[in-house]
């Protein structure tokens, strides 16, 4: 009797500490820090107005051009400064679509042709949104900007943009 006292007394200490243990292990996944992502300055880009050539604005980019880059895109960001953007690089000009998942920050999406041309626009993305915002015809590149700018800047279908990417 003594002996599977004992056995049941171990079996019951053991499942306590299980419970105890796997305790401090959700309080420790609970008090981790939030990730923090950095901007990182690839290129720059100027915004090219259609009708005279003149510089409408220069802004500092991220490029995103791997699978990975462009699926996070700005995602998990908090902030981004006036003077930024992301500028998405895809092989080839195809109707493109984003949408705002796990994206903190409003945002203008401009669709941009093979030709450097703007094509379309989806302004003022709401964050966290995961409503599709599809571009009215094919595009190759996509800039992201603050929401907002490009009304600010007074953008239109057939400005032009013109960027660099830094080595």
């Amino acid at each position: 009797m003594r002996k599977n006292w004992f056995k049941i007394l171990s079996i019951s200490c053991f499942g306590f500490c299980l419970i105890v243990s796997s305790c401090k292990d959700d309080k420790r996944i609970q008090e981790s820090k939030p990730i923090v992502i950095s901007f990182k300055k690839e290129g720059a880009l100027q915004l090219i107005k259609a009708d005279n050539d003149s510089i409408i604005q220069s802004i500092d980019i991220e490029i995103a051009n791997t699978d990975y880059e462009i699926q996070t895109g700005l995602m998990y960001r908090n902030t981004m400064k006036t003077n930024r953007g992301m500028l998405f690089i895809f092989e080839d000009e195809d109707y493109r679509s984003f949408y705002m998942k796990n994206t903190h920050i409003p945002l203008d999406i401009i669709y941009i042709s093979a030709d450097s041309t703007i094509v379309s626009f989806q302004k003022n993305a709401k964050p966290f949104d995961e409503t599709s915002l599809p571009s009215e015809v094919p595009a190759k590149y996509v800039l992201e900007l603050n929401a907002g700018l490009s009304d600010e800047w007074q953008l239109k279908k057939g400005d032009k943009i013109q960027f660099d990417i830094s080595k």
